[in-house]
């Protein structure tokens, strides 16, 4: 069980405290407790680490005798997995992979379902379990409908950690309508093309914290409901980058932080992406940032041309805060390092950037726009949002205090979609001179 300190809360500002986590996060029972209760070895159920024989049925069999307390044990090896498997129901229970299972089914949907549980872990004991999608045997001839890797529907109290996720064919890792988890000390490794996300949330009291994300798609995404949620040490290595959204009708996002982002040669540091729609996005922190090589720094579009427009007069912004961002951008007069563009039926408001010092890579200028935005900082405008406007401020200087470190495992080149993608070791960094919160599992 996992939860933030008085102190560290007394040192944050009123916005952050309102921000962060509601409550406790993570299961209520430690691993070792439910494995003193029962411990289910998938070996004893039928599994053979052969890389061969179905893994699936083994792990149904193993869940039936350990989801109402115990764990389902996958020892060290490698496994085939062609059967697919919705665990239901389970308290007081866990997943130790320590092993390593590879995809050899060709269905859709999730190789791993966890629903209607709490009071769940999904962990490696040793920092070396992971799940191998093979997504490059979908995506070499374009296909994008494969299986996503792990997916959580109406969990609560639980925990997902030292394991890394690689190669999905569709989505690694994404948390439904779940409550007061933790997600933390992974490697998710994706192929380089769109609709391969790494972690996609839209639950309540969620913290993220300690995780690699290589894909061309999301890294670390807050989707619509969602309230409640720290993401913090996420790096974003070769990826599409951090986001929010997409976000359409009824929008409804409370309460969250991103903290310390390292972003590198990846689509954008930070997104909020709309098109039409309806709701309210209110009291979201970005701070400290730091990126290298991203097209896009932070990109605030109400009218993102990459979806569909949905009927509405647009998603409002409320009271959005971004700090302390710190690096260069690719180009910065072909995309300035701050782009905000909000629709004139809903405007943002109390938007503030401060600390802000990016340049560009490319040329000696950068732009800064601005479209129905009112705040204080750069292009932002004072008001209420009930005018229209639009402002453009170009830099030919680079602003002091831009100068940012970068991580050492920065990739050279991206993951493509032909070949098989190799499985990480997991980091123990994630941003440049912050310690993980919590050391690997074995280590």
């Amino acid at each position: 069980m996992r939860c933030l300190s008085f102190l560290s809360l007394a040192l944050l500002s009123p916005l952050l405290v309102n921000a962060q986590l509601s409550g406790h996060v993570g299961p209520q029972t430690s691993s070792s407790s439910k494995a003193s209760t029962k411990t289910c070895n998938v070996q004893n159920y039928g599994a053979v680490a052969d890389k061969k024989t179905d893994i699936g049925p083994a792990i149904e069999k193993a869940w039936k005798d350990c989801a109402a307390g115990g764990v389902v044990y996958i020892p060290a090896g490698d496994y085939a997995m062609s059967t697919w498997v919705t665990l239901s129901g389970g308290k007081a229970s866990a997943i130790r992979l320590d092993g390593i299972i590879y995809r050899s089914g060709t269905s859709g949907g999730n190789m791993f379902m966890i629903q209607h549980s709490s009071d769940f872990e999904f962990f490696s004991s040793t920092s070396k379990g992971a799940i191998q999608g093979l997504g490059y045997e979908f995506h070499k001839s374009g296909n994008l409908k494969g299986p996503r890797l792990l997916r959580f529907y109406d969990v609560t109290d639980f925990s997902v950690h030292d394991i890394a996720l690689v190669d999905a064919p569709a989505f690694h890792l994404s948390l439904d309508t779940c409550k007061n988890a933790e997600l933390y000390n992974m490697a998710i490794r994706g192929g380089d093309s769109g609709g391969l996300d790494g972690i996609d949330v839209w639950s309540e009291n969620v913290w993220v914290h300690d995780v690699e994300v290589t894909n061309k798609d999301e890294c670390v995404t807050v989707k619509s409901p969602a309230k409640n949620i720290l993401v913090e040490n996420i790096y974003c290595n070769w990826s599409g980058g951090c986001a929010m959204g997409s976000l359409g009708a009824n929008t409804d996002i409370r309460n969250v932080v991103y903290r310390n982002i390292y972003t590198w040669n990846s689509n954008q540091m930070y997104m909020i992406k709309s098109n039409g729609g309806s709701g309210t996005v209110s009291n979201v922190v970005l701070e400290n940032f730091i990126g290298h090589g991203n097209a896009y720094s932070l990109d605030i579009d109400g009218q993102w041309g990459s979806m569909s427009r949905v009927d509405g007069d647009g998603v409002r912004l409320q009271n959005i805060v971004v700090r302390n961002w710190k690096g260069t951008e690719a180009n910065g007069a072909q995309r300035g390092p701050i782009k905000v563009l909000c629709a004139a039926k809903a405007p943002c408001t109390d938007l503030t950037i401060e600390d802000f010092a990016m340049w560009t890579e490319s040329g000696s200028k950068q732009s800064y726009s601005c479209v129905n935005g009112f705040g204080t900082g750069f292009c932002l405008q004072k008001g209420d949002g009930t005018s229209t406007y639009s402002s453009v401020i170009t830099a030919t200087t680079a602003p002091a205090g831009y100068n940012a470190g970068h991580m050492a495992n920065d990739l050279k080149a991206a993951f493509g979609t032909a070949a098989s993608i190799p499985i990480p070791t997991i980091p123990t960094s994630f941003f440049p001179g912050a310690t993980p919160y919590t050391a690997l599992a074995g280590h």
